[in-house]
């Protein structure tokens, strides 16, 4: 019995055979848009682990180059050398259309294309491990931008992973199924109103032969 109240007719009929036609052809769509979310989302979380693991180093280097320029100068002289920065750093956010998801995009451009801007001080005064742990630094600066956009990514295209999940499994388990038991039922229906119908032609049918055999035998008995 269908789960829905539907009217028994032809034309409800043919119109639950279309809709469960696009229902299917809608749940081939969703399966394959999952399938490949998951497959660009399995890639970004791999590339994400690598790059987590690459910046952590980096990062642990930096921190270390911090540690021993620290030991080796003065607080003073320290925030002195870094107080006034020489470069800056802009960054531009867009986003790209990755299976109906936006992700985002970061590009980023320096005030010069002077490398050796990054070093806001002067050499003699600072110690060589403060030039690594700025240059460490600024090298890791495209990774951890790429690290966020990947990071992001995920969390973006797990939602969306969880979204057509839901509709797949709705149409899958809910929505097909139902279309089904209506299609069934109505089929059901019609078919005993034929039945109905043929055996009441049949009883008429029956009532005319016997009016018609009686209307014999009452001719006969009158000639």
């Amino acid at each position: 019995m269908a789960k829905t109240q539907v009217n028994p007719t032809r034309m409800e009929l043919t119109k639950q055979k279309r809709k469960l036609v696009t229902a299917k052809r809608g749940h081939k769509l969703l399966k394959d848009k999952r399938d490949e979310l998951m497959r660009q989302f399995l890639d970004l979380v791999r590339e994400n682990k690598a790059l987590r693991e690459k910046v952590e180093a980096g990062l642990r280097r930096a921190n270390g180059n911090f540690v021993l320029a620290r030991a080796g100068m003065e607080n003073e002289a320290m925030n002195v050398a870094l107080m006034a920065p020489r470069q800056e750093v802009y960054l531009e956010m867009t986003t790209k259309n990755v299976m109906s998801v936006d992700i985002p995009v970061f590009e980023y451009s320096t005030r010069t294309t002077d490398p050796n801007d990054i070093y806001c001080y002067g050499f003699a005064a600072t110690s060589s491990d403060l030039d690594d742990a700025v240059k460490s630094l600024a090298d890791l600066l495209p990774e951890m931008l790429r690290l966020a956009e990947c990071e992001k990514s995920c969390q973006l295209m797990s939602i969306e992973i969880e979204k057509t999940r839901r509709r797949v499994n709705a149409l899958e388990h809910v929505m097909i199924p139902n279309m089904q038991a209506n299609i069934k039922y109505i089929k059901m229906k019609l078919d005993e109103n034929e039945r109905s119908t043929q055996i009441r032609l049949m009883k008429v049918k029956d009532m005319m032969l016997e009016q018609a055999h009686h209307y014999k035998e009452h001719s006969a008995a009158e000639s």
